[in-house]
């Protein structure tokens, strides 16, 4: 079942990206067939070259190079002295500059050279080198195996699987598109219970992750504190560069006058352009609500600014802006919030609220504004859902509900906004007055829109939108994304059968044929998406 109508993206879409390759299952152990962690060891990243070094990664090395002067250096790398790939270029001086080099094969042996361009314009290699890469971390037991439709071409690039915590799939994991693994995060903390999510690549070059229990279960946390969650950003060796316990983010709000105290971070934080993170985070209030005399105890959602310090310098509380009487999905977990976006054209923010089956767009005016909520997108909200004739329509199954990772995507020149969602449907209203999940009539499904948005008129279409069948229900996580050949990519995180998941992507136009496909089984993944590289700037 497919809803398309014709569109086409602007050069400002967000770009990610795949490999055109044949299909191949992973077993990800690397630890000579075995599955069992206390048992196994990988085997040792080794050079024989003085110019590099292994790291606390063993996927991931680290050239050290002598720049003759000022200019810029890059490493290029491949199995053969042809190379192929290559890192970001970084500014060198006269002196020493290091270059941490990933994206490559377990237990390969790799041919590594560093590329000099002086400030004059002149280009000086380095001689090559040679590096051999360990195994993968043996926690990673899960099967990926990616297929490439006969006659397809995927968009080039790597997948970034956000895993989340479980023992089959622990942490974020890199691959090509037959499924080979080419980056982990062994990920420490995996004993504590907590998840790392999302995954984000930095304008640096490192990574920005949150650590976090599943936030539901703050409302049984008898300190209403996850002492575990954390915000941190790490290098590709993995190690952590900085980072803020949801602990000391309590102690500088306080510091600053707020009474506000946050449970854990939770979910979703994205990095500005001038290096700000914004992420979510959970709270707690004791509320009557309307006709109850008893008071219960409700878990919202707090945005929060940490500027390069990562002191907080704007927070937005659900508490403030919305009817706590208004909980249509799993209260007393009332808002859930799962995505964070910035809209660069007012600087504002998108924000998903799983549980309220809504989208916000909040005036946050690059931190400036006065949190006032601009519009609400979804069932009982502010826009009117368009059919394909411009009439209104008035399905309400057509909504997206309990959705995961809106993102804006674009505006054109009209000022129409472009953004993309994943449509679980845990939630969704039926005609006939039932709801899933239900026990007879209709039936569960999730769909992967894209909509514009005309935030003057307040209307919403669909640019693309593709019902799933049932039989790929995605109760929850996932995502959608846009790549730049005009594909649609989207991950469903939590099919129904509870033991997999899986990631497509498909053309986008009305046929939405499948191009290519990852089958994730034995693993749970929060999130998938298309990167060029991991490396910003450059593209494999």
């Amino acid at each position: 079942m497919i809803r398309l109508a014709p569109f086409s993206f602007s050069a400002r879409t967000k770009s990610l990206f795949g490999l055109s390759l044949l299909a191949a299952p992973l077993f990800l152990q690397g630890c000579g067939g075995s599955s069992t962690a206390a048992t196994c060891s990988a085997a040792s990243a080794s050079t024989t070259s003085a110019r590099l070094s292994v790291t606390s990664n063993a996927q991931v090395a680290k050239y050290t190079y002598t720049a003759p002067g000022a200019g810029s250096v890059y490493v290029q790398f491949g199995t053969t002295t042809g190379y192929g790939r290559k890192t970001s270029s970084v500014t060198a001086s006269s002196g020493s500059v290091s270059i941490l080099v990933a994206g490559m094969l377990a237990n390969t042996t790799y041919h590594m050279q560093a590329v000099f361009t002086a400030d004059d314009g002149t280009v000086t290699t380095d001689a090559d080198q040679s590096f051999t890469t360990g195994g993968v971390p043996c926690k990673f037991t899960a099967t990926l195996t990616g297929t490439t439709t006969s006659g397809m071409t995927p968009q080039p690039g790597i997948e970034m699987i956000d895993g989340g915590n479980n023992l089959d799939l622990p942490a974020p994991v890199a691959t090509d598109l037959q499924g080979n693994i080419l980056w982990t995060y062994a990920f420490p903390d995996e004993s504590t219970g907590v998840s790392a999510m999302p995954i984000r690549l930095l304008a640096n070059g490192d990574m920005l992750m949150l650590l976090m229990h599943n936030s539901s279960t703050l409302l049984t946390n008898t300190t209403g504190v996850d002492t575990g969650s954390e915000v941190r950003e790490i290098n590709l060796a993995g190690d952590t560069v900085q980072s803020l316990s949801i602990t000391e983010l309590n102690a500088r709000l306080a510091a600053k006058g707020k009474t506000l105290t946050l449970g854990g971070f939770s979910h979703d934080v994205i990095q500005l352009s001038n290096g700000h993170f914004v992420l979510d985070a959970t709270t707690e209030q004791s509320v009557t609500l309307t006709g109850d005399t008893t008071p219960t105890t409700v878990l919202g959602d707090v945005i929060v600014d940490l500027d390069t310090n990562l002191q907080p310098v704007w927070t937005w509380n659900t508490f403030d802006h919305l009817d706590v009487n208004r909980h249509p999905f799993n209260f007393p977990d009332w808002t859930h919030a799962n995505a964070i976006s910035y809209d660069p054209v007012d600087g504002s923010l998108l924000y998903s609220l799983r549980h309220q089956n809504w989208v916000l767009k909040v005036n946050y005016a690059n931190g400036s504004g006065d949190g006032t909520i601009l519009w609400k997108l979804g069932p009982q909200g502010d826009f009117s859902l368009l059919a394909t004739d411009g009439s209104v329509d008035n399905a309400p199954e057509d909504w997206f509900y309990s959705q995961h990772a809106a993102e804006y995507i674009s505006t054109d020149e009209s000022g129409r906004i472009t953004m993309s969602l994943m449509d679980n449907g845990n939630d969704r209203q039926f005609a006939n007055g039932t709801s899933c999940p239900v026990t007879a009539g209709d039936t569960c499904y999730s769909t992967i829109p894209i909509f514009q948005l005309d935030e003057s008129a307040k209307t919403a279409k669909f640019l693309f939108h593709q019902i799933l069948s049932p039989s790929l229900y995605n109760e929850w996580g996932g995502n959608t994304n846009i790549l730049a050949n005009g594909d649609v990519q989207y991950h469903l995180a939590g099919l129904s059968n509870s033991t997999k998941s899986a990631a497509y992507e498909v053309t986008g136009d009305s046929t939405a044929k499948t191009v290519w496909s990852m089958q994730m089984n034995n693993a749970q993944a929060y999130r998938g998406e298309r990167w060029p590289s991991l490396y910003p700037g450059v593209q494999w």
